[in-house]
C-alpha cells in the first residue's frame, strides 16, 4: 500500500541519521517520507532539502515559523492527503529514529494486511525486546498513562506517546482536519477524536497496538523530564474541552 511517513523537524541536525532515511525508502519502494521542517533555526533545512535531492521519494515541506510538533505532524499530513495520487496510508515517525526502522515497516504492514485503521507503536517491557529508557521515564511513562486512560474513558491503551503511528488515509483525514487544544500531547487528542468519531467499542475493534522489538532514547529531546506536570495539565484540558468524554 503506498505510504507517506511524516518526520517533523525542529533543530535535528545534529540527530538526523540521513543515510538511515535513505537507505529505508529505497528499501522500501512503497514508502515515501515526507519532512516537515518547523521553522528550524540551524543547519536542518539545508540538510532537508539535499536528502530531497538525493532520492525522489523524499520530499519536504517548510514552514516560516516554529509551531510546534502537532501542528507540524497535521501539516505534513494534510499536505500528503491533499497529493495526487492520494498515500493508502499516512505515517508519523520520530526524526530521531528511536523506533527502529523495522518496526515502522511491520506496522505498515500490518495495517495493509488487517483490518486495522491505525496501529500505534507501544513501548512495552517485554521479554525478547529491547526497550531502552531510564528507570525514572518508565516511572514517568507509567503514571502519565494511567492518568491518560482515564482522561480517554478508561481506554485500555498501554503507550499513547510512542513517536510512531500509521493510519489508514480516510482515518487521518477525519482526526486531523481541525488544530489540536495541546502540543506536546496531542497523542491523547488522536484518541480522544478517534472516541469522538468512531465510539470507544468501536476504537477497541480498529486500532492496535504493536509491541516495538526495539526503541532507544535518544539524547537531545525536545521533552525535559519534569514536563510531564505541564502535560498533566493539558490532560485536563483534553477532558473539558472533548465533552462526550465523562
Amino acid at each position: 500500500m503506498r505510504t507517506t511517513i511524516i518526520v517533523p523537524c525542529y533543530n535535528e541536525e545534529k540527530r538526523l541519521q540521513q543515510d538511515r532515511f535513505k537507505t529505508f525508502v529505497e528499501e522500501h519502494p512503497n514508502c515515501a517520507l515526507l519532512f516537515v521542517n518547523d521553522g528550524s533555526k540551524d543547519n536542518t533545512m539545508d540538510i532537508l532539502n539535499n536528502l530531497a535531492k538525493a532520492h525522489s521519494s523524499i520530499q519536504v515541506l517548510h514552514l516560516q515559523k516554529n509551531s510546534g510538533k502537532a501542528e507540524a505532524v497535521r501539516q505534513g499530513i494534510l499536505h500528503a492527503t491533499n497529493a495526487h495520487p492520494t498515500p493508502d496510508l499516512v505515517a508519523f515517525y520520530d526524526a530521531d529514529m528511536a523506533t527502529h526502522p523495522n518496526d515502522l515497516y511491520a506496522m505498515i504492514a500490518l495495517i495493509g494486511s488487517k483490518s486495522y485503521h491505525a496501529v500505534i507503536g507501544s513501548r512495552i517491557l517485554r521479554l525478547g525486546g529491547n526497550i531502552e529508557r531510564t528507570f525514572i521515564r518508565g516511572i514517568i511513562n507509567r503514571v502519565f498513562a494511567n492518568v491518560a486512560s482515564w482522561v480517554l474513558m478508561h481506554l485500555r491503551v498501554y503507550d499513547t506517546q510512542c513517536g510512531a503511528k500509521v493510519f489508514r488515509t480516510p482515518v487521518a483525514q477525519a482526526i486531523f482536519n481541525k488544530p489540536f487544544i495541546t502540543n506536546w500531547i496531542f497523542d491523547i487528542e488522536l484518541f480522544a477524536r478517534m472516541i469522538q468519531q468512531y465510539g470507544l467499542d468501536e476504537v477497541y475493534q480498529i486500532v492496535y497496538e504493536f509491541p516495538l522489538s526495539e526503541w532507544r532514547d535518544v539524547k537531545g529531546s525536545k521533552i525535559k523530564k519534569w514536563d510531564f506536570i505541564l502535560q498533566i495539565f493539558e490532560m485536563y484540558k483534553i477532558k473539558k474541552h472533548y465533552k462526550f468524554i465523562v
